[in-house]
């Protein structure tokens, strides 16, 4: 007969198998798996029709779309093949049992099925987080340091490098489109482009004030010092920006020197761009780019993008989606907290998410407090 200690795990492992399947009925359903079904099946037909490519911009539409349903329709399916492939192999050592006794590489090996398929739904469960409207778009990172001077602006710059490590930690790519250095040492401002699906539904987390307690690096008598930066994020999403119209005459196009580094050319040369739009005020900077007319085609996509995110704050004013109540970039308005002295503690005052380890966390350790707060914002929905 087989040991007590392999009735126990195939009892418990049976269990959490069935678990794991419910986990997957469910999330069949709030991922809308059948709905993407039908849509790739159209998309598949549009596809085939040869006159897709007279139109190169809609056959890039089509062609991503059924790219991106497809991965997600064949990992939800691989998941569900390996969930039946688990249950054979509960069978098969439940019948080693019952001839004596467990076949050990069988019991290990169902074991170690499990637990993976466990972290794998856990992933699928975090995509249901990211089904927003734009939230596989690519987004808009603003940064300003707020409150505190000197160490606010090195805040802001800090900030941009936690950030820039977070997206190369998932694989995102960051491009910087703006900095305005600071008086004496950071920055005053940034615009990051955070390219990569979902870039936008992760970052959407941290729009908001964030404050920093240290002992000041800039203080000859080292006292403790808090500063703030703010973050705004909106969703670089093309083909709703495209369809905004916008009149030269409401433009003011400003010319300056890149501040940052670019080498010589950027240097020497007016090729930075600020667009002004005088209805609604809205300023837009781009340097990145080698000449003035990259900078400006540049400033005037993210442009676009933020009034069609204004249109669309303007369209649902009373549920504040997209942006929310940033208040000031002060005391009393901070969504998180960076505490590196007299203890170490980062917290999420909407989540309470908080970790000992600062230092991890700037370096771009962020997944924990976004999954965190996605969770929270989808429970109070």
């Amino acid at each position: 007969m087989a040991d007590l200690k392999t009735e126990h795990l195939l009892r418990d492992t049976t269990a959490a198998l069935g678990e794991l399947n419910g986990r997957w009925e469910a999330a069949r359903e709030y991922l809308k798996m059948d709905d993407l079904r039908v849509r790739r099946a159209e998309l598949d037909e549009r596809a085939a029709d040869p006159h897709l490519w007279d139109d190169q911009d809609v056959a890039r539409d089509v062609t991503t779309e059924l790219g991106r349903i497809s991965a997600d329709v064949d990992s939800f399916d691989a998941l569900r093949s390996r969930l039946d492939d688990v249950e054979v192999l509960v069978e098969l050592v439940t019948e080693s049992m019952d001839g004596g006794d467990a076949d050990a590489g069988l019991v290990g090996e169902l074991r170690t099925s499990v637990e993976s398929l466990s972290k794998d739904i856990d992933q699928l469960e975090l995509q249901s987080l990211l089904s927003g409207q734009y939230d596989a778009s690519d987004a808009i990172v603003e940064l300003h340091a707020g409150a505190g001077g000197t160490d606010a602006q090195d805040w802001a710059e800090m900030l941009v490098r936690m950030y820039s490590r977070w997206a190369e930690r998932r694989g995102f790519a960051v491009e910087i489109d703006e900095i305005t250095e600071g008086q004496e040492a950071g920055i005053l401002s940034a615009t990051l482009m955070v390219k990569g699906r979902f870039a936008y539904g992760w970052m959407s987390a941290e729009r908001g004030v964030h404050r920093l307690v240290r002992i000041s690096p800039f203080d000859s008598q080292a006292r403790r010092q808090t500063s703030f930066a703010s973050v705004d994020v909106t969703p670089f999403v093309v083909d709703s920006s495209s369809d905004v119209e916008i009149d030269e005459k409401d433009l003011r196009v400003d010319t300056y020197r890149s501040s940052g580094a670019g080498g010589q050319h950027v240097n020497k040369t007016d090729s930075a761009i600020r667009l002004t739009h005088l209805p609604t005020g809205i300023v837009v900077s781009c340097q990145n780019e080698r000449s003035q007319h990259q900078n400006r085609a540049r400033a005037m996509q993210i442009l676009q993008a933020k009034l069609a995110e204004r249109a669309r704050e303007m369209q649902r004013a009373e549920l504040n989606a997209l942006s929310g109540d940033r208040g000031d970039n002060a005391w009393g308005n901070q969504i998180r907290s960076y505490v590196q002295a007299p203890y170490q503690l980062v917290k999420d005052h909407r989540s309470d998410f908080e970790t000992g380890n600062v230092e991890s966390v700037l370096d771009g350790d962020l997944d924990g407090f976004m999954e965190a707060e996605l969770r929270r914002l989808r429970s109070s929905q």
